[in-house]
């Protein structure tokens, strides 16, 4: 069963924006039915910006759009691909002055149950986030003036933002609504897992064995970060023990509290098959290294997580790692990565 999120605007009585000294009138954007998979919990969307039609078209439009570069040769698409859970399949994402990143593109899943975005939580809502990859001089680069007054000048994006947000002259505020709508569509729901959950198919043995493993707070220990279900992540940020001495100090750079030292945004392993390579500095390239990591090879940093540091190193024997990996595999969504409202 799903469940139905219909966002309505109610600033504008009898479906028509008002109008003065004899305007036009704009008929209204159309709610948009936002339909959420059994399993998952109901989307807190902002009522400063509902979901339209007109207006996830419009965040669709622009996410793919290089216009938003200052050389026009750059999407947010460019970094985030669909095929890959929409991340980057390169270690780091290079901008448009050919300058390659220090961290790994995060993966654009499920974001609607997130309140803090990029690896540090350096953005606290998912329309300011939005902000961020535009103006980075490492990444596209541009002003969100430049940008403005390109969308202004465009043939058709001032009556498509006319059409969306009732006012035809392009602000800063509707570009940040607008993708922030698309972003908010990008639900995975219908994994093998999900399937499973919903009695409509069985799990092999091994993936049932990497199951118990995930749950097992003696083996891999999984749940206390990636809690099994619903979003498969807290997206609390931890330090798991990458480096003795962290060289990126993460979410410290934002909060300058020492204890945020090395501590990174814990993703959601849903589709997580496709988005390797993994970290925030993408230094593995297996989810089995990743396993590794968590079995062995994690380093007793200041800031440690304690699950980690209460963990048994060796605790799990070849198999039982790979029996974990066949577990995770079965969160890849083909739906999600294969459905054309995306792209």
């Amino acid at each position: 069963m799903k469940k139905i999120i219909v966002a309505f605007i109610f600033i504008v009585p009898l479906l028509f924006v008002a109008c003065d000294k004899g305007e036009e009138e704009v008929p209204a954007a159309t709610p948009y039915t936002l339909v959420i998979p059994e399993g998952l919990p109901p989307m807190n969307i902002p009522t400063t910006n509902p979901l339209t039609v007109e207006g996830i078209a419009l965040g669709k439009r622009l996410f793919y759009d290089p216009i938003l570069s200052r050389d026009n040769t750059q999407s947010c698409a460019s970094c985030h691909l669909q095929d890959f859970g929409f991340t980057d399949p390169n270690q780091f994402s290079t901008g448009i002055d050919g300058i390659a990143g220090t961290r790994n593109a995060m993966p654009l899943i499920n974001l609607g149950w997130q309140t803090k975005f990029f690896w540090d939580g350096g953005a606290n809502g998912l329309e300011s986030q939005v902000i961020g990859p535009i103006t980075n001089p490492i990444e596209m680069h541009e002003t969100m003036e430049n940008v403005v007054a390109k969308l202004n000048a465009h043939v058709e994006y001032p009556g498509l933002f006319k059409a969306a947000f009732g006012n035809e002259e392009v602000s800063s505020q509707n570009i940040m609504r607008a993708i922030a709508q698309f972003e908010r569509t990008l639900i995975s729901g219908n994994s093998k897992y999900d399937q499973y959950m919903r009695g409509e198919v069985l799990l092999t043995a091994q993936e049932l064995n990497g199951k118990a493993l995930f749950e097992d707070m003696e083996k891999g220990d999984c749940v206390h970060c990636h809690s099994t279900g619903s979003t498969f992540s807290d997206f609390e940020f931890r330090n798991t023990g990458l480096d003795s001495i962290p060289v990126d100090e993460g979410r410290y750079l934002i909060t300058l509290n020492q204890g945020d030292r090395g501590k990174f945004k814990t993703p959601s392993l849903r589709n997580v098959e496709l988005t390797a390579p993994f970290m925030h500095d993408g230094r593995f390239q297996t989810l089995l290294e990743c396993v590794q990591h968590y079995n062995t090879g994690f380093r007793y940093s200041a800031n440690l997580d304690p699950n980690l540091s209460f963990a048994v190193k060796g605790r799990m024997t070849q198999q039982e790692m790979e029996d974990l990996v066949a577990f995770m595999k079965t969160l890849t969504d083909e739906e999600f990565v294969n459905n054309p409202a995306f792209h």
